[in-house]
């Protein structure tokens, strides 16, 4: 910054230098105040002058007042607060925000120096015959003038030369303040918006109720406020606290305690949530409260209280509250504070969707799957289900057996794809294989019926399916086993061998007149089956390796204990870093004579 040189009235043209050079300083400047000794030193060169004296002030109290005698080198600041303050009581008159500078000449030998109130001390002290006054608005609230002391009272055509060049000063000085305020507020709409950005953010990582409830009130204190409280309805159309926060521990519990049982609190957020804006509480808005300056525990006392009401698709969900115990300046605009609550209010009521959507799919989802393995004497029949993907879609993945007519029928299948439609041929696949079955159908002809019902319904996805039929043959087992595309079964022997039975077919519901021929195995005593679907083996790990390579190895090692289908499932869960398709195992194994 280059301050002017030179007193701006020696030459001519010079001030016109003077005030340009001034103009590129004062918006080069963070705040007005940092040009104030270049207007000090330039005034007090002015010819005549004895003091030159400024002042700032708001509606209620002076700020500072700053003053330069001739001969003084840097100007003296005084603050109301030290000991000593020169200045007088009152305040100048204040012009409209945004009008134009007002100046006034005071003779002081006259009654109307009276009139200087503020800045009439120092001015006395100066010996000054005449003062040239300049009162000048720097925005709504904050205003701010500048005195010159002169030592003889000018002429009308120096008084009017005098006049004009205070109000160019001031002129800058407003402009300066101008541009100033415009960046601090495109700050603080650049901090608004990257808050409420990573807001969005961290309330959308996650669609669990209970952790975005959380996070809603951690990301508000202390960015927002000193506490926060998230309120939302119940079925009965109370107000319930579902998450608070506050930056000391000890009150934390305190505010949960005042969120929960408080009437006054409970009263004035349900009037809240009825809005159609947030409102901000101060003074007497908090009377009666736990929250007001003489409530019983003082300690709480706050300065504002800001009550949002949570708004998405058209449904009040509840409020959000903000504490503030600080000052006023530290309050976020009520505009912030409810573009943070609607944003808020689209992640809790996502979040919330989702959580009955889920379970709206768990319960179709169980529907699709039988209750209960039947029991079978000679036979230890074990069941597992993991759905791999989170999403809400239902998967194609199912399963059943049927024991009727002295023998037992297993079967496994996979709907291609996922969601409504998926589930649809999923129970019209298992309800037919089931029906077929009951009526001893065998396996190669019940998929083929099968074939032939999703043919004539044109399905638009494939199905894969395995079944194997168990008849009880002296002292074990024979196994019919026809497949449709789908993976082929393993043979555990009850010595620990681990084969693969090799049943092939066509997918389901591709081929018209598709026929399935089925493969004869011997189960003996400890001989299990083990039936999965494509989830099982398509499980990858970090490396890219397949659990199909590991597959072998876990049916030896956990295909002969307690719940071998659960088991089995569960390694191959913790061996999944990649793939997220439904898995679903069932396993026959031989235990003891018929």
């Amino acid at each position: 910054m280059n301050t002017p040189a030179g007193p701006p009235h020696q030459a001519p043209g010079a001030w016109w230098q003077w005030l340009h050079q001034l103009w590129l300083n004062a918006m080069a400047v963070e705040d007005v105040t940092d040009i104030a000794d270049q207007v000090y030193r330039a005034l007090i060169q002015l010819p005549g002058a004895a003091v030159v004296v400024g002042a700032r002030w708001d509606p209620r109290d002076p700020a500072y007042l700053r003053i330069l005698p001739a001969g003084g080198a840097d100007p003296v600041t005084w603050l109301p607060t030290a000991p000593g303050w020169p200045g007088g009581p009152g305040l100048p008159p204040s012009p409209e925000p945004g009008g134009a500078p007002r100046s006034r000449l005071y003779d002081m030998s006259g009654p109307d120096r009276a009139d200087l109130t503020l800045v009439r001390g120092p001015l006395l002290d100066s010996w000054a015959a005449a003062v040239l006054e300049c009162v000048f608005p720097l925005a709504t609230g904050d205003t701010a003038g500048l005195w010159v002391g002169l030592e003889k009272v000018p002429d009308t055509v120096t008084a009017e030369r005098l006049a004009e060049q205070l109000a160019q000063v001031a002129d800058v000085l407003m402009a300066s303040n101008e541009r100033i305020l415009a960046a601090r507020a495109h700050e603080r709409r650049q901090a608004r918006d990257a808050f409420l950005a990573e807001a969005s953010l961290q309330m959308d990582a996650s669609l669990d109720v209970q952790e975005t409830l959380g996070r809603v009130a951690r990301l508000a204190v202390p960015a927002v406020a000193e506490g926060c409280a998230v309120h939302l309805f119940r079925p009965d159309g109370r107000l319930e606290p579902v998450a608070v926060a506050h930056v000391a521990v000890a009150a934390q519990e305190r505010l949960a305690k005042i969120a929960h049982d408080d009437t006054w609190l409970d009263a004035t957020l349900c009037a809240g949530a009825a809005r159609r804006d947030g409102v901000l509480l101060r003074g007497a808005d908090l009377a009666g409260g736990p929250f007001a300056p003489d409530a019983a525990d003082s300690a709480f006392a706050l300065s504002a209280l800001s009550i949002s009401p949570l708004r998405a698709r058209g449904r009040t969900l509840g409020t959000l509250t903000f504490l503030y115990s600080g000052e006023d300046g530290g309050i976020a605009d009520l505009r912030t504070l409810e573009n943070l609550a609607s944003r808020a209010a689209l992640a809790i009521d996502t979040t919330t969707l989702y959580a009955q959507r889920r379970e709206h799919v768990r319960l179709l989802q169980h529907h699709l799957l039988p209750r209960a393995l039947p029991e079978v004497a000679g036979l230890e029949l074990s069941a597992a289900y993991e759905v791999g993907d989170t999403s809400l879609d239902v998967g194609g993945d199912f399963y059943d057996v049927v024991a009727a007519g002295g023998r037992v029928a297993l079967f496994i299948g996979d709907v291609c794809g996922r969601g409504a439609e998926a589930a649809a041929f999923t129970a019209l696949s298992r309800h037919t294989l089931r029906t077929l079955l009951e009526d001893g159908t065998p396996p190669g002809p019940a998929l083929s019926r099968l074939n032939r019902v999703l043919t004539d319904e044109r399905a638009s996805r494939f199905v894969t399916a395995l079944v194997a039929v168990l008849t009880p043959a002296g002292t074990g087992w024979d196994a019919e086993i026809a497949a449709a595309g789908h993976p082929c079964p393993l043979l555990r022997r009850a010595g620990g061998e681990v084969t693969e039975v090799p049943a092939h077919g066509l997918l389901l519901g591709v081929v018209p007149g598709a026929t399935y021929e089925p493969v004869r195995v011997r189960l003996g005593d400890g001989d299990a089956v083990l039936m999965f679907t494509d989830g099982l083996i398509e499980a990858r790990s970090a490396d890219g390796t397949h659990f199909e390579d590991h597959l072998p190895a876990a049916v030896r090692e956990l295909a002969n204990g307690d719940d071998p289908a659960a088991r089995i499932v569960a390694a191959a869960s913790a061996f999944r870093h990649l793939g997220d398709d439904d898995t679903a195992v069932l396993i026959a194994r031989v235990k003891g004579q018929l």
